[in-house]
């Protein structure tokens, strides 16, 4: 379809020119064509649908080529995401519309990309936005998280107690782990575009907003607390400092709280001036970390003679072996000792907590995490290897102790090598691996390097906590997950720094250091960062197993079930760790996900949830499709023809009161009218009303067809409405009020559409309500004070199914057997809040001399299914003639629709008889006198017995569609539930739906 033809452009234009082109009455499109050779792409842009469009082969056309801005979330260069030509624009050239939207203005769940200020501040500041690539944006803060001072003060101590061969294993072990975490996270991130919140974001996009916001919060609160941990062990060292050259302040304690409040003061400046300068200082740091790894290594190829008292000898054979194997003491298992040093392999997310100040997180997160796991994991276990060869456990540093006689009963390495530190096995001595945590500081080659690796690891780690909380928190309350906390979404510059995060962050992190007590709140930190992991691998799993089209991770080294394992691994590790904090870490999870699942935000990600829930669906719908029916099984599933749902409440509340967690219930919706007008409003309604279904709590699906007429609408849902056994198998409608007023071809579908579920082997349910049902009129005049002032009594009445129904009854009149449909439905009704006090009394018509025994085989019918019952009452007196006023009325309301064909020529009786198929006949009339005297004396009945009744359900009165009249069969229907509380009139397919047998 083209916009029309384009003059010839002269060849030397090569800069942009404008031209306005004619499209159609009231529409003017400007087309950018781009010169130059090589045909590069030329752009038209819709000025009343504000889309851009490209031209293509050659021609001014609307339809679209393939291009990444179709599918962008995020702001495009031009300010805002590119939007293709409709399906309505481009089939429809004369009458275009816009695209229907969600709520939120976005089609098929996309996210919203930023308009207004968001996208002129995105379009302006765009140029000066800092990102990073993945050696500065992850590698490194990767490796200075996971290089810890564990490095330094306790992987010695490690080696001492565990031995190299078990200290190996440990190191491999929490390897496993964080390599399966690793490549679980680099599969999410490869699924897509990464924006800002890293382990938060990852998490939610899989999992969905419940998983997603309670691991979010628990996530920022453990890296914010995790700074002042890091910030004490920090001030921790430079008080030994100040301690051993006789500086302290005031006292330990105190001076630990001065020193990390000043240094949390200064890293919180840091973080603020902008992520360029805390990059800046990562590298600073890494570099000093490197020099002090450095140091260590050159230091144990330089054994010193001093040093040897102290345990170091370098390299030797004899330390290896006898290092080798474990010697645990005091209370310290194999486990304990992983517990230990675990929490230093928990650095692994810092690269991906800052996703969004990364220049291609899709790619960077992927080869950053994996390469500093492989770094830091080589640098752990070399580490290891070489203190254990070269430092025995014990060491007295006495220097009378470096004598060594052959008659001395000793043979430990350093007896070999002539020191005799046998005197260690009765007290403690102050050196050695098992015994003096500067271990590396001793063997390095210069010792103040190694305090100042231990300065670059906690201040680094610090750091990268210090900017991960406040990011990752930004994120979450954008996200609108917790409204209270929607103020700390807000971001300020160019980056969109999170300056009232980091106020919070600093407030939390300055409140523990104060406390300068951590070793109770770091097994919870540990566990925190430990569900994270074990949530980053359930969501692979998950998401794989799900099976959703759109889950396609360009990173393709993963497993789905060995991300299961690990997912298990991250949780056997929290009790190997702590089992209390496990404990505890697993029930606030659980309490922010209940609270998030109640809240239900209104988000919708596309999350593996609702693709593993559809697909759980598909996969039963088919299994049960395989199935056959059982009458113990029976549900009624009805196809309920509300119109908009909306606007007859009483009917939806009545039909969803017997459905509810009990079987189908679908909303049937006959659009009427020009069929182009009414298929455009299909898919419009079709959102919007099973949203307000949601909404307001209905448990049931919104159909809505196109038809010329409301039973070729209602023969259309019958036949095609729901999905393998999940179909209606009871047609609901409201009883039609005014149907005396109303055109009569209009009753005549109306009936036929009753017909026709019979035809079909569908039960039938007919409500009334005497004050009517539909509301839409009222709703149209938008003033609801008007409505009440002229419609109380119908608006209170489509409410009354709403309310507790209390300590009333509900009269089944259970005049026909139809299978026990009839019986079926008020039970149901029973099982439901509102309706439990409500008691059941039965009505079956019976001859007089045997009312007794009537009674008592009903009594024993409904023992027999089970069905609680407060009374049962014979009617003898059925049969008897109605008052004569009654049959009078009853005249005087069918005359309008009478035929009078024996006052008739025979000619045109037949001819109005052809022409007019609802009239009533003579014939007819006296056909079925008995039958109508039979409505008129149920109605009496009704009223004598039933008038204070919450609800009657009484059998629906057949008639044969050929030989009853539709003006009859409704003159029926209007004698028999006039002036009553609501009726329900049911009539089953008369299969039985009851059954006693077990």
């Amino acid at each position: 379809m083209t916009t029309g033809s384009s003059p010839a452009l002269p060849s030397s234009l090569s800069t942009h020119l404008e031209r306005s082109v004619s499209f159609a009455p009231g529409r003017q499109i400007t087309i950018m064509v781009s010169g130059g050779a090589g045909g590069a792409p030329h752009y038209c842009y819709d000025t009343h649908t504000n889309t851009y469009y490209l031209r293509t082969f050659g021609h001014n056309t609307m339809d679209a080529v393939p291009r990444i801005d179709h599918y962008r979330h995020t702001a495009a260069e031009l300010g805002e995401k590119l939007i293709r030509p409709s399906l309505a624009e481009l089939h429809d050239e004369l009458d275009k519309v816009r695209r229907p939207r969600d709520r939120d203005g976005y089609a098929n769940g996309e996210e919203g990309t930023p308009t207004g200020e968001a996208a002129a501040a995105y379009t302006a500041d765009s140029k000066g936005v800092v990102k990073f690539g993945w050696i500065k944006g992850v590698l490194v803060r990767c490796m200075l998280n996971i290089w810890g001072v564990m490095l330094f003060i306790r992987l010695s101590w490690i080696v001492g107690q565990a031995g190299i061969g078990l200290s190996v294993l440990v190191i491999a072990m929490a390897t496993v782990v964080t390599t399966i975490t690793g490549l679980s996270t680099s599969a999410i991130a490869t699924n897509g575009f990464v924006r800002g919140g890293g382990a938060y974001y990852l998490i939610s996009r899989s999992l969905g907003p419940e998983f997603g916001g309670a691991i979010g919060l628990i996530f920022a609160f453990a890296n914010a607390v995790a700074v002042a941990m890091y910030v004490v062990g920090f001030a921790e060292t430079v008080v030994e400092l100040l301690k051993d050259n006789g500086a302290l302040m005031v006292d330990e304690m105190n001076d630990i709280r001065i020193i990390g409040a000043i240094t949390v003061v200064i890293l919180l400046g840091i973080s603020v001036a902008g992520m360029e300068w805390e990059a800046k200082a990562q590298i600073v740091l890494l570099v000093i970390l490197l020099l002090a790894i450095g140091d260590f290594v050159i230091g144990t190829f330089i054994p010193v003679e001093s040093k040897k008292l102290k345990g170091f000898f370098g390299y030797k054979a004899e330390i290896f072996t006898e290092n080798f194997g474990p010697d645990f003491r005091g209370e310290e298992t194999f486990f304990s000792v992983f517990a230990i040093f675990f929490p230093a392999a928990t650095g692994i997310l810092a690269g991906a907590n800052i996703s969004g100040d990364l220049a291609d997180p899709q790619s960077a997160i992927p080869k950053g995490t994996l390469l500093a796991i492989l770094i830091t994991t080589l640098v752990y276990t070399g580490v290891a290897v070489s203190v254990g060869s070269c430092v025995v456990r014990d060491a007295t540093g006495n220097v009378n102790h470096t004598i060594f006689t052959e008659w001395t009963n000793c043979t430990t390495a350093a007896c070999k090598l002539n020191y005799d530190f046998s005197s260690c096995q009765k007290t403690e001595c102050p050196y050695g691996l098992m015994n003096n945590f500067q271990v590396m500081s001793m063997v390095s080659g210069f010792a103040p390097l190694i305090s100042a690796g231990i300065f670059s690891a906690t201040l680094s780690s610090a750091l990268a906590s210090l900017v991960s909380a406040p990011k990752i928190f930004q994120a979450l309350c954008k996200d609108n997950i917790y409204p209270g906390f929607l103020m700390f979404a807000k971001g300020y510059g160019k980056n969109n720094e999170p300056l009232r995060g980091y106020m919070l962050t600093f407030l939390i992190a300055l409140g523990f250091i104060l406390i300068a007590e951590l070793n109770v709140i770091a097994p919870i930190i540990s566990n925190f960062f430990l569900a994270s992991y074990a949530l980053i691998n359930f969501s692979v799993f998950h998401a794989s197993l799900a099976k959703s089209p759109g889950w396609r991770p360009a990173f393709k080294y993963y497993n789905m079930w060995i991300s299961l394992i690990g997912a298990i691994l991250c949780c056997i590790v929290m009790f190997v760790i702590n089992w209390w904090a496990a404990l505890l870490t697993y029930v606030i999870v659980l309490g922010l996900y209940i609270y998030v699942t109640y809240k239900k935000p209104d988000v919708n990600w596309g999350s593996s949830t609702q693709a593993l829930t559809y697909l759980n669906a598909l996969q039963h719908s088919i299994r049960l499709s395989g199935v056959e029916d059982h009458v113990k099984n029976f549900r009624p599933q009805c196809l309920v023809m509300t119109g908009a749902p909306n606007s007859r409440p009483a009917l939806l509340h009545l039909v969803h009161a017997f459905t509810k967690n009990v079987g189908l219930m679908v909303c049937g919706h006959v659009h009427m009218g020009p069929r182009r007008q009414a298929v455009k409003e299909l898919s419009t309604d079709l959102g919007k009303y099973q949203r307000w279904l949601i909404k307001n709590k209905m448990k049931a699906f919104y159909a809505p067809v196109h038809a010329e007429d409301l039973r070729d609408g209602g023969q259309y849902l019958m036949q095609a409405a729901g999905l393998g056994r999940m179909r209606p198998n009871t047609l609901v409608m409201g009883f039609k009020k005014n149907w005396r007023q109303a055109d009569m071809r209009d009753v005549e579908t109306y009936i036929n559409l009753l017909h026709d579920a019979f035809d079909i082997q569908y039960g039938v349910v007919v409500i009334r309500l005497k004050e009517g049902l539909d509301i839409s009129h009222l709703q149209a005049q938008g003033n609801r004070a008007l409505a009440l002032f002229f419609a109380d009594q119908l608006l209170d009445a489509s409410t009354q199914f709403q309310k507790k129904q209390g300590k009333n009854n509900i009269d089944v009149w259970w005049l026909f057997d139809d299978g026990g449909l009839t019986l079926l439905i008020p039970y149901l009704l029973t099982t439901k809040k509102k309706w439990k006090d409500c008691k059941i009394r039965v009505f079956i018509g019976g001859k007089i001399n045997r009312i007794d025994h009537d009674r008592r085989a009903m009594a024993t019918l409904l023992s027999k299914f089970r069905i609680d019952f407060s009374d049962i009452m014979v009617l003898g007196d059925i049969n008897t003639k109605p008052k004569k006023e009654n049959v009078a009325a009853f005249e005087e309301m069918i005359e309008p629709f009478r035929l009078h064909e024996d006052d008739k020529e025979q000619d045109v009786a037949d001819k109005m008889k052809e022409d007019e198929p609802w009239r009533i006949t003579d014939n007819e009339l006296e056909l079925y006198k008995t039958k109508t005297h039979r409505q008129l004396r149920l109605n009496e009945l009704l009223k004598e017995h039933s008038s204070t009744a919450n609800i009657i359900v009484m059998s629906l009165p057949l008639a044969r569609k050929s030989a009853v009249s539709s003006a009859l069969y409704m003159a029926w229907l209007e004698a028999l539930s006039k002036d009553l509380p609501p009726v329900l009139l049911v009539r089953g397919n008369h299969q039985s739906v009851l059954t006693f047998y077990s």
